[in-house]
């Protein structure tokens, strides 16, 4: 089961702007054999939401030459993941821009080299719907040729929740807003197809997550 996004304050100096969560040290690891198996290392990957900066810092370093552009909306969360840039062994981390997927678009970021990969853990479902629909649409109208859209999260198949604990994350969800939820991956798929991606390829992920691997096409 995913839990909400509660980063934590470091315990060392008042210096050390890095933010730590709890549930990265959880699927960092399985995340970056999924990175590795099915994104490109080549080109730049947009990281929407990037949180923490603890995911860049554990697997971009495997994914060069990629160039690796973590975004966030919150300025605390953007010190935080250049932060964890500096303390990692990653020299292809560029520095965090903010990004509001609803507002804003992948062009406004100048990347250095083709965008070829877009990457959201643990956005969509703590979001309204409509930033689902904005990030789509966006990947897919700036991903180079056969470029990747990877979302990570918690789904319902079949209109049905995979485990009664995605049943109550999903319920908190709703009580704290009820534009947020646990997204059908068949209502995913149809957005995602609907705007010229492939249907995805779906992984099995530990706490009953998954991974949808969606390629441009």
């Amino acid at each position: 089961m995913s839990q909400f996004f509660d980063p934590q304050e470091p315990n060392n100096s008042p210096s050390d702007k890095r933010l730590y969560a709890p549930a990265t040290a959880r699927n960092r690891d399985v995340l970056l054999e999924v990175f590795l198996a099915h994104l490109p290392k080549t080109g730049t990957l947009v990281e929407v939401a990037s949180g923490t900066g603890e995911h860049a810092a554990h697997i971009a370093a495997h994914m060069a030459p990629l160039h690796w552009q973590p975004s966030d909306i919150e300025p605390e969360k953007l010190e935080s993941i250049n932060a964890w840039a500096q303390t990692s062994d990653a020299d292809n981390i560029l520095p965090a821009r903010r990004l509001n997927v609803i507002e804003d678009t992948f062009h406004d970021l100048v990347l250095p080299a083709p965008l070829t990969a877009v990457s959201a853990i643990n956005l969509i479902h703590i979001a309204p719907w409509s930033v689902a629909e904005a990030l789509v649409q966006k990947a897919a109208t700036t991903l180079a040729e056969d470029g990747t859209l990877l979302l990570y999260g918690p789904y319902k198949r079949g209109g049905d929740h995979t485990s009664p604990s995605n049943e109550s994350f999903d319920q908190s969800l709703k009580s704290r807003d009820a534009e947020w939820g646990v997204r059908d991956l068949e209502a995913v798929s149809s957005l995602a197809t609907g705007h010229g991606f492939s249907a995805p390829t779906v992984i099995e992920m530990p706490a009953n997550n998954l991974s949808l691997i969606f390629k441009k096409r």
